[in-house]
């Protein structure tokens, strides 16, 4: 499974772990995955790729069957706003960090070119 999805056998494990993936077992020991593994592996992460956690992809994947992205029921788009409002909400609070930091920095700038001026008059009256 792992070279057939390009993601490593300890991802798997944590997908199972986490309840998002279901292996059987050989006589063996070996993991032996069904036939919509591989699809549901891809799903797992284009879901963790929009920073949605493990916990809701496992709510969400039943919604995620039949077809590129999710059936559009109440529950997934609701989850699906959800998240774009708190992705939207940590972009406003990271510009205005940004913005912050941006007047900080131009404050520490006129600072630095005010005591390279007065070092250099000195220098000069030395």
């Amino acid at each position: 499974m792992a070279s057939r999805t390009g993601v490593s056998t300890r991802s798997l494990r944590y997908y199972e772990q986490q309840g998002l993936l279901r292996a059987e077992r050989d006589g063996n020991g070996y993991r032996r995955y069904g036939p919509e593994a591989a699809e549901t592996v891809r799903r797992i992460r284009e879901l963790l790729a929009t920073g949605l956690s493990t916990d809701t992809i496992r709510e969400l994947l039943p919604c995620a069957q039949g077809g590129p992205g999710l059936q559009a029921c109440a529950f997934s788009c609701g989850v699906v706003e959800g998240q774009l409002a708190r992705l939207d909400a940590e972009i406003a609070e990271l510009l205005h960090r940004r913005e912050a930091l941006g007047r900080y920095a131009g404050l520490m700038r006129e600072r630095r070119a005010q005591d390279e001026a007065l070092a250099a008059r000195a220098l000069r009256s030395a």
